[in-house]
């Protein structure tokens, strides 16, 4: 199961209202390999016939069948990498090469939130 921290939803929810007026946008998670590595990719999206649709803090999370796999345990936080530089992580223990972190967004970390039921 895919989940997603209070500090992640937060950050989603405020980028998520739909300038059309048609209530909040759904966020699409995607994950592939690439030279060894998971690397990640979201933005948001329509629901797609077969996509798992899990509702967690408040923000509807799709993923597509191919994803679900490289997806399932990951967990998407919100975090301060820097002195007030915000940026999403991943951490997934399905990750080859960092052990259950992922590389290319930012690091590992003690993570932190509540499960989301799917």
């Amino acid at each position: 199961m895919f989940e997603l921290t209070v500090a992640a939803a937060e950050a989603i929810r405020r980028a998520a209202q739909d300038p059309k007026g048609e209530g909040p946008l759904k966020l699409r998670v995607a994950a592939k390999i690439e030279d060894g590595e998971i690397v990640y990719g979201m933005g948001f999206d329509d629901i797609r016939e077969h996509d798992a649709v899990i509702e967690c803090h408040g923000v509807t999370i799709l993923i597509a069948p191919r994803s679900q796999p490289l997806l399932a345990g990951a967990k998407l936080d919100f975090v301060e990498v820097h002195a007030g530089e915000y940026q999403f992580v991943f951490f997934n223990p399905n990750e080859p090469a960092a052990a259950g972190c992922a590389s290319r967004t930012g690091g590992c970390g003690p993570c932190s939130g509540e499960r989301c039921a799917s």
